[in-house]
């Protein structure tokens, strides 16, 4: 079973929480990884690239609370996966650009994508 974790309503996201959920390279970062598995999303485990746990619960909790990123609770991990759609329809064009230069970015560039999206197949977080 997962459960939601608290996020802003679509009428709550604002551009300028938005802006400043994006103005740091880490969260840029986890936005790019986030678009090369828009299906299922990705565990906090697979941006582990990034920095540590705890950094990482940070960052992620900043683009949740503005309404860039979904996380699901699943046991013991957290899948987040990206908004595209609500985003999308609030500032149409504007998440593509974002990924298209998240996607640029080195750490991203040279991401393993052999990574699987099988929770079965994911450590622990």
């Amino acid at each position: 079973m997962s459960t939601l974790l608290p996020h802003p309503d679509i009428d709550q996201i604002t551009l300028p929480n938005v802006l400043g959920a994006l103005g740091d390279e880490t969260r840029l970062a986890i936005i790019g990884f986030l678009s090369r598995h828009p299906d299922l999303g990705m565990t906090c485990n697979q941006f582990s690239s990034l920095g540590s746990k705890t950094n990482l619960t940070y960052h992620v909790g900043k683009l949740r609370e503005a309404g860039l990123v979904n996380v699901k609770v699943e046991g013991t991990r957290r899948r987040v996966s990206l908004r595209r759609d609500d985003i999308d329809a609030l500032f149409p064009g504007f998440l593509q650009t974002v990924i298209s230069n998240a996607q640029a970015m080195p750490v991203v560039a040279n991401y393993d994508a052999s990574l699987s999206n099988d929770v079965a197949d994911l450590p622990e977080f």
